[in-house]
């Protein structure tokens, strides 16, 4: 089994959702299969199906979890040492070479990637052209919108 990198932010986040599930969601949706059984005929009970349906949706998502935090690789930023170099789990400032646009991303696993809170994933694009790179290199993107050149301005691991 291939392992999945994540950050221990994002660890952490898939141990609280897999902790609600088990301990909130699971017993909410066993009262509600118990409740629409009290009703009846359960042929044309929506309820009913509407419960049984969010079941399987919570029991998926747990087992999916699982499996993600069973294969995942955790790493903590501010223990890379790098050399400056970017890597997993590094913060990086850049500036776009055209327009002098200056954003901060940080490379992340897949499931804690958000591009609104600077968090890509390491499999895009943009991550993909970064790795490797220091401090004064320019990483070359290719956008939507065409290519795109970033100056790398500075690069953490926090």
């Amino acid at each position: 089994m291939a392992t999945i990198p994540i950050t221990t932010r994002g660890a952490e986040k898939l141990k609280a959702e897999l902790h609600k599930l088990k301990t909130v969601e699971r017993h909410s949706v066993i009262n509600a299969i118990s409740e629409a059984r009290a009703q009846g005929d359960l042929s044309e009970n929506a309820e009913y199906e509407a419960a049984k349906d969010r079941q399987g949706f919570i029991e998926g998502r747990i087992q999916e979890i699982e499996g993600k935090l069973a294969a995942a690789q955790i790493i903590d930023p501010a223990n890379v040492d790098a050399d400056g170099k970017i890597v997993f789990g590094a913060t990086v400032d850049l500036e776009e070479e055209k327009s002098g646009e200056k954003v901060t991303y940080q490379i992340v696993g897949e499931d804690e990637a958000d591009l609104k809170q600077g968090l890509i994933n390491i499999s895009s694009p943009i991550a993909r052209a970064l790795i490797g790179k220091e401090e004064g290199d320019t990483a070359e993107v290719q956008a939507p919108g065409g290519i795109k050149h970033y100056e790398i301005v500075g690069v953490r691991y926090a």
